[in-house]
């Protein structure tokens, strides 16, 4: 593929299609709302049906030319909306009965293949990482951030051990001049771990997740989000979040779990007690994963884990129980610069 294609041009894959089609069966109609519209791959999927209704919500500002392309095509199944999808019950009527919500988490490959944003280790433009609707950039978080801090953000939101010497060498570079790129913050990155060789990935992809989810508080956002979307949906209602990390799977994961027939006791040998949480019915504990054909069309979508869960018919009871397990993440998320 030639890599000066404009972005748009780009041949774009929506991730695991096919299984997230099969759940939600937009053959018998329905309305669906799409939290995570990017190029719009599901919402397009979706309305080659006749009978259904697409609701979508993006934060990034440079969708907006897709969704206006949609809505041109379809004026009365077809909305949009530019917005973070915690904010998704400010969005949607309450009465709007969705037959699925749907979360495609992490970078889109629109964003990542953009120069100018910063998420590509070779970008020489600024470091941004702001998906949209942001209150700092990856400049202000790299540049002015306590060291320390950094050392956890890194150690935390990116699972890197090497969080403390990582941001020793960026302290060092930064009080000699401001990093103002991603391929210099990643050649840091590179230089801080020069002791290990062999790397299947890039040695700054950690750090560089770390940042990112940090920029756009992108954990708080999914706690959030599988919060705001137990509320809306009701009865027989399908919930269906794809994840890309471990950090995303293990939140979307302990939700379900939490809320759902397969939580299980605190013995085995106690007797089985109602889940009051049982806001879902699962199928399996185990995710969904994508099948060697899309991995082979589509090696973005190699790490990608769908799980999903169907509405019951128990009112939404708030419990802290599941926020206080990753109360690490939101507190993190929650710093100031």
């Amino acid at each position: 593929m030639n890599a000066t294609m404009p972005l748009e041009k780009k041949v774009h894959y929506p991730v695991m299609l096919d299984q997230v089609l099969s759940i939600i069966s937009p053959q018998h109609g329905g309305t669906f709302i799409d939290c995570t519209f990017g190029q719009g791959g599901y919402s397009k999927a979706i309305l080659k049906y006749p009978k259904t209704k697409v609701f979508a919500l993006d934060r990034d500002k440079l969708v907006e030319k897709y969704a206006i392309s949609l809505s041109k095509k379809f004026p009365k199944r077809f909305s949009f909306v530019r917005d973070k999808f915690s904010n998704l019950n400010k969005n949607i009527n309450p009465n709007l009965n969705p037959k699925a919500i749907i979360l495609d988490l992490g970078l889109s490959s629109l964003q990542l293949l953009d120069t100018e944003r910063g998420f590509s280790f070779n970008s020489k433009n600024s470091l941004s990482m702001e998906m949209g609707i942001n209150k700092c950039s990856a400049y202000d978080v790299v540049n002015n951030i306590d060291k320390k801090i950094l050392a956890n953000i890194i150690k935390v939101l990116g699972e890197e051990k090497d969080g403390k010497k990582i941001a020793n060498k960026i302290e060092i570079c930064r009080k000699k001049k401001p990093i103002k790129t991603s391929k210099e913050l990643a050649q840091i990155i590179k230089i801080a771990k020069k002791n290990y060789i062999n790397f299947k990935k890039n040695p700054a992809t950690k750090t560089f997740q770390a940042i990112r989810i940090f920029v756009n508080r992108e954990l708080t956002e999914l706690i959030l989000v599988l919060i705001e979307a137990s509320k809306l949906l009701s009865e027989g209602g399908i919930l269906i979040v794809v994840s890309f990390h471990s950090l995303e799977d293990k939140i979307v994961k302990s939700f379900f779990n939490f809320h759902s027939n397969l939580k299980g006791n605190s013995s085995r040998y106690l007797p089985v007690k109602e889940n009051i949480n049982e806001l879902f019915k699962l199928t399996s504990k185990k995710p969904l994963t994508p099948n060697e054909k899309e991995i082979e069309n589509n090696i973005n979508s190699r790490s990608a884990k769908l799980r999903y869960g169907v509405r019951t018919n128990k009112s939404f009871l708030y419990s802290k129980e599941f926020e206080k397990k990753f109360k690490n993440f939101l507190k993190i998320e929650e710093t100031r610069l």
